[in-house]
C-alpha cells in the first residue's frame, strides 16, 4: 500500500493517460469475460470448492522466481507448460468469482483493505472464489499499470496466497505440493480418495508454480513494454484458453482422459494395477501365434523332445535321455494337427478302438501285434486287451491276480495303484471294471506312441521313467504297483530303483512283479531273481506267493511292504542292503497311530468322502479352518460342480480325460466320481502339500509347475479345471507360455473352465480369443469362464 501511495506522490498521472489506462483495462477485462464465460461450459460448478482448495496448496509450494530468466523464456516455459499438462488449472467457475478481484488499481485508493478482504474470503471455503481465476485477472489489469505497481501487488497477493494456503492446510491436513481436480466434478468420498485423486493430479500442481513464475517475472519488466506487454499478454492468454479448452475436450471424451479419474474407492495401488493390466491386455492381443518348429510335429512334447539339452548329458546309462529337460524358455508356439483329425470315439467304446488318423502310428502294431497289444483295422486302431504277460486279455489276468492273493480285493482294499512301463494302457483300462484307478506311466522310447495311445483311449497314462530323479508322487500313497515285464532293472545300482517303489508304496501294500526271472530256469533270470530276493529281504518286503497262470503261461510273485519298523531293527546291519547312498532313502515307517502311513486308509468308497484320520484339529487347513473341518468344507463346496458345469455348456458325454490343474483336497475330482470320467489332480509344487490327502481318499494325482509342460502328448484331454491357477502363475510364468500348453494338452473340442479373479479371467479370455477358441460361457464378474477349443491352426512356423 506504501509503494502504490508513493507512486502516487512521485508522478501525476495525466487526464490523457488515464484515459489511455481505462481503455486498456476495459479490452483486458473484455477479453478476460469472454474467456470465463467460455470455460464455464467446460468445469462443473460442482468442483469449484475442491479445485479452489487444491489450487492454493500447490501455490504455495511454488519458489521465489528466477529473476535472471529472459521474457521469452517465459513465455515459452508457459506454453510448454501447457501442453504437456492436459489439465490446466484456469478452468474455473466464473460464477464465483468475487468482485474485488476485477477491480481496477486506480479505482480502487484503499489497497490495504482489500488485501485484508481477500485474505479472509479466501479462508472461507463455502463462499470463496477461485484463486486461479483471481491470479488471471490481477496478472491481466497489472498489464496496464505503471512498473512500481508491477513489482508491488504481486508480493501483497502472493502474501495473502500464502496465508489461506497456510489456513487450508491446517483445516483439512492436506499436503502441500499436491493438488486436487476432478475433471467430471464428481466430489471424493473420504480422505483415502482425496489423497489418492491428490497424488494422481499431482502434475498440475507444477502447473500452477509455472504459471505464478510466468507473472512475478512479467510484473517486473520494464514500463517502457507497458503497451507491448498487454498486447503480448492478449495473445498468451487467447492460446492458454484455447489450449485448455482443447486439452478438456481430449479429457471429456478422447483417449487422454484418465481410467477410473472418478472412482473415489480407488487407491493409487489398484489405479497402477489397472494401467499395468490394461497394457498387458494390449499386449496380449496383438501377440501373433506360430506352429511349432519341431521334427516330432504333431506329437511334440517340450521337456520330452528338448534334444539339444540330450545331447549335452554326460550319461544315458540310467535312462537320463527318457526324463525331463524343459527349455529354459518355454515355448509359446502351437502343435499341429495330425492330418485327417477328428472327434475321439467316446468312452468306452474307445477302450476297443480309436481313429488312426488321431494317433497315425503303424510300428507298435507291427512289433506287438501278436501279443494283442494294437492292430490296424481300416480307419481304426483296435485293442483286444492283450498285453505282453497277457495276451489273451487283461481282465482274466485281473482275476488271477486276486485268486492269488485275495487280500489284495480289487475295488475295496485296493483303490490306487501305480502300474510302472504300462505299455498302451490295457491293464489300467480294464481295471476300472473292478473300480480301481492306475497311475499308469511308460517312457517315450522305441513303442512308438503307447502313452498316446492308452490316453486316446481314455485311460489315465503319463510319459515317464524310472531313471536317476524321484517319481513325482507323495511317499506311502500306493496300494499297490504292478510290473508286468516293465523292463525296469529292479536288480542293479543296488537296488536303487527298488527303494523308489518302497518310497511310494504304502506300508502294507503289494508289489506284484510279473517277469520271466519268476518262473523261467535262463542264467540271466535265475541270477536276476537270486539278486531280488536279496533286495526285497534286505527292505523287509514279505513274500506272499508266486503263482503261474495256466492260460497265459507266466507266473506272478507278490510282494507285501512291512508295516512296521520291527523288522527294520533287527536286521543285521542298521544300514542300506548293498548301495551305501541309499541310507537316505529307506525311510523307517511311523510309529505314532495318529501319523500318515500307520493304518490303511477306510475302504473304497467311504474314504472318499471322510477326513484322513491323520488330520486332526490342531492343523490349520488350506482356507483357515481346523484341518478336518476344512476338508468337509471343501468338499460340500463342490458337490453341485456337476449341474453347475452342465449349465454353462458341459456335455458329459462327450467327457473322459479330466485334470484338475490346481488341486487342493481333491473336491472337485470327488464330485464327478458317479460319471464316468477319471480326474488327474495335479498340486502345484509351490502350493501346500495336499497330495498325500487326494491318494488317501481313493484319487490320484501328481506334482507339477505350470512354468513347465505337462509330461503328457498332445490332444489329451476333454476338460481342464483350473480353480484360481493363472492368477498364481502371473508373477512367475508367462501366461502366453501357458495358455500355449493348455492348447497343446486339450483336444480339439474340449472345454476349458477357469476360476480367478476378474481381471486374470479378462486376460485369459483375451488369449482365447486370439487362439480362436469359443468363448462358451463369460461370467467375468462372478469369477468363471469356460471356453471350448477349436481346431483353428496358424498358417506361419516359428523360427527353429
Amino acid at each position: 500500500m506504501a509503494l502504490f501511495k508513493s507512486r502516487n506522490t512521485r508522478r501525476t498521472s495525466s487526464p490523457s493517460y488515464v484515459s489511455t489506462l481505462t481503455i486498456v483495462v476495459f479490452i483486458a477485462l473484455c477479453v478476460f469475460g469472454v474467456w470465463m464465460l467460455t470455460s464455464n461450459s467446460v468445469v462443473s460448478p460442482q468442483a469449484q470448492s475442491d479445485e479452489d482448495t487444491s489450487t492454493r496448496t500447490a501455490i504455495d509450494t511454488s519458489t521465489t522466481t528466477n529473476d535472471e530468466l529472459s521474457s521469452s523464456e517465459i513465455t515459452a516455459k508457459t506454453e510448454e507448460t501447457q501442453k504437456d499438462n492436459p489439465t490446466a488449472v484456469f478452468g474455473d467457475n466464473p460464477g464465483h468469482l468475487p468482485d474485488d478481484a476485477i477491480k481496477s488499481d486506480d479505482k480502487n485508493p484503499n489497497i490495504e483493505a482489500q488485501k485484508q478482504q481477500s485474505a479472509i474470503t479466501d479462508s472461507q471455503l463455502s463462499e470463496e472464489s477461485s484463486l486461479t481465476q483471481k491470479e488471471q485477472a490481477t496478472v491481466i489489469h497489472e498489464a496496464g499499470s505503471d512498473s512500481d505497481v508491477k513489482i508491488a501487488e504481486p508480493e501483497k497477493v502472493q502474501q495473502s496466497i500464502t496465508a489461506a494456503a497456510e489456513n487450508q492446510e491446517q483445516s483439512n491436513g492436506l499436503q502441500q505440493d499436491v493438488q486436487s481436480f476432478d475433471p467430471q466434478g464428481a466430489k471424493p468420498e473420504g480422505d483415502e480418495a482425496n489423497k489418492e485423486q491428490l497424488r494422481e493430479d499431482k502434475g498440475e500442481a507444477q502447473v500452477a508454480k509455472k504459471a505464478e513464475k510466468v507473472r512475478s517475472k512479467e510484473v517486473q519488466q520494464d514500463s517502457d513494454a507497458a503497451s507491448k506487454g498487454t498486447s503480448t499478454e492478449k495473445n498468451e492468454n487467447q492460446k492458454v484458453q484455447d489450449e485448455m479448452q482443447n486439452q478438456k475436450a481430449l479429457k471429456k471424451g478422447g483417449k487422454s482422459k484418465k481410467p477410473w479419474s472418478t472412482q473415489a474407492a480407488q487407491s493409487q495401488k489398484e489405479n497402477k494395477r489397472q494401467t499395468g493390466e490394461s497394457n498387458t491386455a494390449e499386449k496380449l492381443e496383438d501377440h501373433s501365434w506360430h506352429l511349432c518348429n519341431d521334427t516330432t510335429g504333431a506329437d511334440y512334447i517340450p521337456c520330452l523332445d528338448n534334444e539339444k539339452a540330450v545331447k549335452l548329458l554326460r550319461s544315458t546309462r540310467r535312462y537320463e535321455h527318457r526324463e525331463r529337460h524343459c527349455p529354459e524358455d518355454p515355448p509359446t508356439c502351437l502343435v499341429p494337427l495330425p492330418n485327417g483329425y477328428r472327434t475321439p470315439i467316446q468312452w468306452p467304446s474307445s477302450r476297443d478302438k480309436i481313429l488312426y488318423h488321431n494317433v497315425p502310428h503303424k510300428l507298435l502294431a507291427e512289433v506287438k501285434g501278436h501279443q494283442n497289444w494294437v492292430k490296424v483295422t481300416g480307419e481304426f486302431l483296435t485293442f483286444p486287451g492283450g498285453g505282453t504277460q497277457f495276451i489273451h486279455g487283461a481282465l482274466h489276468y485281473i482275476d488271477f491276480l486276486q485268486q492269488a492273493e485275495p487280500s489284495i480285493a480289487w475295488g475295496k482294499h485296493t483303490r490306487v495303484i501305480l502300474d510302472v512301463g504300462c505299455g498302451v494302457g490295457s491293464f489300467g483300462g480294464f481295471l476300472f471294471e473292478r473300480d480301481v484307478i492306475a497311475m499308469s506311466f511308460a517312457p517315450k522310447d522305441e513303442h512308438e506312441a503307447q502313452v498316446q495311445f492308452a490316453l486316446e483311449r481314455g485311460i489315465p497314462a503319463i510319459s515317464a521313467v524310472m531313471g536317476s530323479q524321484r517319481l513325482p508322487f507323495p511317499s506311502r500313497v500306493f496300494d499297490l504297483i504292478h510290473c508286468a515285464r516293465c523292463r525296469v532293472p529292479w536288480h542293479v545300482d543296488g537296488g536303487m530303483l527298488l527303494l523308489e517303489l518302497n518310497r511310494v508304496l504304502r506300508p502294507g501294500g503289494y508289489f506284484v512283479w510279473s517277469a520271466t526271472p519268476v518262473y523261467q530256469q535262463l542264467e540271466e533270470d535265475v541270477e536276476i531273481w537270486k539278486e531280488m530276493t536279496a533286495l526285497t529281504k534286505a527292505i523287509c518286503w514279505e513274500l506272499v506267493t508266486i503263482n503261474k497262470d495256466a492260460l497265459n503261461h507266466v507266473g506272478a510273485a507278490i510282494y507285501r511292504k512291512t508295516n512296521s519298523n520291527e523288522c527294520y531293527d533287527q536286521r543285521e546291519k542298521n544300514e542300506p542292503p548293498m548301495y551305501v547312498p541309499l541310507q537316505a532313502c529307506l525311510h523307517r515307517l511311523p510309529i505314532d497311530k495318529a501319523e500318515r502311513g500307520s493304518k490303511w486308509p477306510e475302504a473304497w468308497p467311504r474314504r472318499l468322502h471322510k477326513a484322513p484320520y491323520w488330520l486332526n484339529n490342531s492343523q490349520i487347513g488350506i482356507y483357515g479352518k481346523p484341518a478336518p473341518q476344512d476338508f468337509i468344507a471343501d468338499d460340500e463346496r463342490w458337490k453341485n460342480v456337476v449341474d453347475e458345469l452342465s449349465n454353462v455348456g458341459i456335455t458329459w458325454s462327450n467327457v473322459r480325460n479330466v485334470m484338475d490343474m490346481r488341486s487342493v483336497y481333491g473336491g472337485f475330482a470327488a464330485a464327478l466320481r458317479d460319471l464316468p470320467v477319471w480326474v488327474f489332480n495335479v498340486v502345484n509344487i509351490d502350493s501346500p502339500d495336499t497330495l498325500p490327502i487326494i491318494y488317501e481318499r481313493g484319487l490320484f494325482g501328481i506334482y507339477h509347475d505350470w512354468c513347465e509342460s505337462f509330461s503328457t502328448y498332445p490332444r489329451s484331454y476333454d476338460l481342464l479345471h483350473a480353480d484360481n491357477l493363472f492368477s498364481k502363475l502371473k508373477d512367475r510364468c508367462k501366461l502366453v507360455a501357458v495358455m500355449a500348453e493348455v492348447d497343446r494338452i486339450i483336444r480339439p473340442g474340449g472345454k476349458l473352465i477357469v476360476r480367478d479373479e476378474p481381471n486374470t479371467l479378462s486376460e485369459v479370455e483375451t488369449l482365447l480369443k486370439s487362439l480362436h477358441w469359443e468363448i462358451i460361457a463369460n461370467k467375468i464378474q462372478e469369477g468363471l469362464l469356460c471356453a471350448k477349443r477349436g481346431k483353428w491352426r496358424p498358417a506361419s512356423v516359428a523360427s527353429s
